[in-house]
Formats: C-alpha cells, sequence, structure tokens
C-alpha cells in the first residue's frame, strides 16, 4: 500500500504534492494568464477563494514582487503601549525581584503586556538569566539558520515508523485462551521519504523493516528512495545525491 502525504493548507489538488506558499501562489498566477479561472485554480491548489483572488490581484498590481508573503501584523496599532512606557518596562524587567505584578503597578501597564514588551526588544527573562550579574547564561532556541540544500533532490529525509496491527473488531464475549491472547499480530513499518528543499512528502507501508543490506544500502531503502523521486511524487526530482537515513 503506497500513501502520498499531503498538507491541508497550500497542497490539496496539485496530484497531492505539496507546495510552499510562494510556488503555490506563482503556479495560480501561471494558470490565470493561461485562462483558467480563478476558482478552479483554487480548487485545484487546495487554497480558499479569498487567498488566491488576492495572488491574482497582487499579481496584476505588481508583477512577481506581489507574490512574496507579507506580515500579517497591521501598519496602525493606537492602542499600543507608548514606547517611553515600554522602555521603563524593559528598565524596571532588570532590576532584582521586579516582576509582572510590580511593574504593572508601578508604570500602570497590565501585568500580561508587560510580559510582552521584553520579548518584543528581545530582553531575555530571568530564567535565562546570571542573578547575580545580570548576564544570559542559557541558550534559546530561536536561530536564523536554515539548514536547506539549494535544489531539489540534493537531500532526502528518510525515517521509519513502527505501528502495530490493529486486529480486526467483534469477537465473542467470552473469555479467550491465554494463548490465543498472547499471539501478535505483528507490525508494520511506514517508510517516509521527505525531499529537504521543495518539500514533497512520499510515504508507503512496508510488512518488514529490511535489514539485509546492498552495497552498504538496505534493499528495501534502495526502492523506496526510487519510488519517492518517480515525478508524479516528487516533480522536480530528476536524481537524488544524498539521504539522511533512520535506518540502520
Amino acid at each position: 500500500m503506497v500513501v502520498i502525504a499531503t498538507s491541508v493548507t497550500a497542497t490539496g489538488g496539485l496530484d497531492g504534492i505539496r507546495q510552499r506558499p510562494l510556488d503555490c501562489a506563482r503556479t495560480l498566477v501561471s494558470r490565470v494568464a493561461a485562462g483558467r479561472s480563478v476558482a478552479h485554480g483554487a480548487k485545484e491548489l487546495g487554497v480558499s477563494r479569498r487567498c488566491a483572488h488576492r495572488w491574482a490581484r497582487r499579481f496584476r498590481d505588481e508583477g512577481a514582487a506581489g507574490l512574496v508573503d507579507r506580515s500579517s501584523q497591521p501598519h496602525h496599532m493606537p492602542s499600543r503601549t507608548l514606547a517611553g512606557t515600554e522602555r521603563q518596562v524593559v528598565t524596571a524587567r532588570g532590576e532584582p525581584r521586579c516582576g509582572p505584578a510590580r511593574i504593572s503597578a508601578r508604570t500602570g501597564v497590565p501585568a500580561r503586556t508587560v510580559s510582552r514588551v521584553p520579548a518584543r526588544y528581545g530582553v531575555p527573562g530571568p530564567a535565562e538569566c546570571d542573578p547575580l550579574t545580570g548576564h544570559r547564561v542559557r541558550a534559546t532556541r530561536h536561530t536564523t539558520r536554515r539548514c536547506e540544500h539549494p535544489h531539489p533532490g540534493d537531500l532526502i529525509h528518510l525515517d521509519v515508523k513502527k505501528i502495530g496491527k490493529i486486529p480486526p473488531g467483534g469477537r465473542p464475549a467470552r473469555p479467550r485462551p491465554r494463548a490465543a491472547s498472547r499471539r501478535g499480530l505483528g507490525y508494520d513499518y511506514v517508510h517516509a521519504a521527505i525531499d529537504d528543499h521543495s518539500g514533497p512528502a512520499y510515504a508507503e507501508v512496508l510488512y518488514r523493516r529490511a535489514r539485509h543490506h546492498l552495497r552498504g544500502v538496505p534493499a528495501a531503502r534502495c526502492g523506496l528512495v526510487r519510488r519517492a523521486g518517480h515525478p508524479r511524487c516528487s516533480p522536480g526530482l530528476d536524481r537524488q545525491r544524498h539521504e539522511l537515513p533512520d535506518l540502520p
């Protein structure tokens, strides 16, 4: 049994292949320019009509630059805390034993807003700093570094999930023999392959996790990567150059 993994937001119709928002927008506007209606293009790509019309309008007004993702933050926020008050909150946050409740009583800013202001300015929390010096002693998980290969097919991520088989339902309501209750049904192994650059995901259920090696590579993995590189599963993957396996 073969399963093509899809995504809910920007996938859908294009043969079940996941696309990134920018690639999806380019595909939509190219089809609309070829004479396809916006509604049909939205249905084929699995996006809403409102989003499809927004992409078409931006491309018509601004060209290819209008398809780049934009921040959803409003341009004007009248109720936002004043810059001077925010600086007072950030300064008070560095004082010892000065939590959100005490800062709120001093500045008049709600305690929940007091917790958001330092994060907005990139100020670390008390748990990340040395209580004596105030310097950051713990690293955060936020990073701007992306480990992504520049071309499709440069790196294929492989993973295996072991899933127990579910027995068919329904049986007489009487105690079963002890030996029958211990008899297992076995396992299925879901092998997944994901392209590092373009993101198409291919999953296949195999009935064994093959450990027979062929020139140092498991035979089942060879077939999985070959089938994952099929044009229907991974458009643009002419050849897999490297793979990051989870198999032994």
